[in-house]
């Protein structure tokens, strides 16, 4: 029975055998072959050393019962191992080696190996996973720190930190480093983080690098530093931040952002909060960006500051593919340093969007109504055209054509109004439907006022000549109609009213 497995099993220890035999009821595949050098003799061989051992005739018999009990108490517990690690898919010959290499799984008692079993299944371990866990730190089942880690990630954690992190946890992190998991998840909360968004953090960050190895004060410290850049919010917004390392990392990136800004703390807390991967990027990164800015565009530092509060992706904007064509195209359009600065706070994606799939496919198309190539024109209409897709674009184009327009007018509009090109077909559709039939205006005044196409329909076009129609008829002004600040139609409003 299992009983000549052990025996067989303690041979092959004592005498440094190649060859392991299994029992054959057990039906194992073709004998193991370990090296002497390598192979660790198993816990439950040096259970039965004793009783192979030749003894004094006079205690034969004593030895004989108490070998037999020895015996059956060692082969119960090796039959019981192998089914409990075959329930999770690990086969026989792979609980020999993890027995032969882990001398504590066989003095565990089966019944407290089942409920740790028990325990990790509980948190949504399927049985793939929990078997390659098992193989790769078998001390999972042995180890005093796992029980109260299992419970609070059950109870206190409610099951959902989600099971890649749970298994990158138990699996990389050395067992003394686990003790300390729950408290360090306490004092995030006790900083800050809310109980219902901790668990959000603690899927996004490296658990073992964050909340196992480093100590409570380090913690602490990262923490306290990013207080005036945005603190707990930022950390809600990107956690992984809390993975950089706060003295090589973290304080010279937000250092170096500090110094641009010219010592601007609540400006550099608002680029981080609106883009937080930025501190992804190493000091050297932002420099070679900062002075290729500084250097080809020949913006000053403050410019570039700017730039970066309104498009604090720039730093992902690849400077030899993108940046330096995207400004060598404007100097060739004929703008100066100053109306280049200008151009990218008011169209920073011109950066970085395609120029294949995007740019070039939409100057072609101003081209083609009238703008003339690499002119100052050219450069305004294609700014407000990096805020629309070229689909919607050509339709705007074809909307105006169809109500009569030339393509010189569409030109003479988009220069005085840049932003029609940028609005939304649909949309403007509604609006010159609304110029003609119920305003009963030409549509041939949008080409004095194309501005009227940027005001709101219903909060501004319809309230307004609802308001003005019975007072100064349908022939008003529509520029005036529209372009007085809300103060002035009011008070003007009360004046011609009873």
């Amino acid at each position: 029975m299992v009983l000549a497995l052990a025996l067989s099993a303690n041979r092959s220890c004592l005498c440094s055998s190649t060859t392991f035999h299994p029992h054959p009821l057990l039906n194992p595949s073709p004998s193991l072959h370990f090296s002497p050098s390598t192979f660790h003799p198993q816990p439950l061989c040096s259970l039965i050393k004793q009783h192979i051992i030749p003894q004094p005739s006079h205690k034969a018999s004593i030895h004989r019962r108490r070998c037999s009990n020895s015996l059956a108490t060692a082969d119960a517990q090796f039959a019981s191992i192998i089914a409990l690690f075959q329930d999770i898919g690990i086969g026989f010959e792979e609980t020999q080696v993890l027995l032969c290499n882990n001398h504590d799984l066989a003095s565990v008692p089966i019944d407290s190996l089942h409920v740790r079993f028990l325990s990790l299944r509980s948190l949504g371990f399927d049985p793939l996973t929990l078997c390659k866990l098992v193989t790769k730190r078998p001390t999972i089942l042995t180890a005093n720190e796992i029980d109260p880690l299992l419970t609070f990630l059950r109870d206190n954690l409610q099951g959902k930190l989600e099971k890649q992190q749970l298994n990158r946890l138990l699996s990389s992190t050395e067992q003394e480093f686990l003790e300390s998991f729950p408290q360090k998840v306490q004092f995030l909360v006790d900083r800050g983080i809310p109980v219902d968004q901790v668990v959000h953090v603690l899927n996004k960050v490296n658990l073992s690098k964050v909340l196992c190895r480093r100590s409570l004060e380090e913690i602490d410290r990262t923490i306290s530093f990013l207080e005036p850049f945005g603190g707990i919010a930022l950390i809600l917004k990107r956690p992984q931040i809390l993975n950089h390392d706060l003295d090589t990392q973290i304080v010279p990136r937000v250092k170096f952002l500090m110094e641009l800004s010219d010592g601007d703390e609540d400006s550099v807390g608002k680029v981080l909060l609106r883009f937080p991967i930025f501190l992804n990027y190493s000091v050297a990164h932002v420099e070679e960006h900062v002075g290729f800015l500084s250097s080809f565009a020949e913006f000053d530092y403050k410019q570039i500051f700017r730039i970066i509060q309104v498009y604090p992706a720039i730093v992902t904007t690849s400077r030899e593919r993108k940046l330096r064509p995207r400004i060598q195209f404007l100097k060739e359009c004929g703008l100066d340093s100053d109306e280049i600065f200008k151009f990218l706070i008011k169209g920073p994606t011109f950066l970085s969007i395609s120029f294949n799939e995007n740019i070039a496919y939409k100057l072609v198309l101003l081209v083609k109504i009238g703008y003339r190539y690499r002119s100052k024109d050219l450069a305004m209409a294609i700014r407000s055209a990096t805020r629309t897709n070229c689909g919607n674009m050509q339709k705007v184009i074809s909307l105006f054509l169809n109500y009569g327009f030339s393509c010189e007018d569409i030109v003479a509009m988009s220069k005085k109004q840049p932003q029609i090109l940028q609005y939304n077909h649909t949309s403007l559709e509604k609006k010159m439907e609304y110029l003609i039939e119920e305003m009963g205006r030409d549509i041939e005044e949008l080409l004095l006022f194309p501005a009227f196409l940027g005001y709101k329909l219903d909060d501004r076009i319809k309230h307004r000549f609802e308001v003005k129609k019975l007072v100064r008829g349908r022939g008003m002004s529509i520029n005036k109609l529209l372009t007085v600040s809300e103060e002035t139609f009011a008070g003007k409003r009360k004046k011609v009213m009873p």
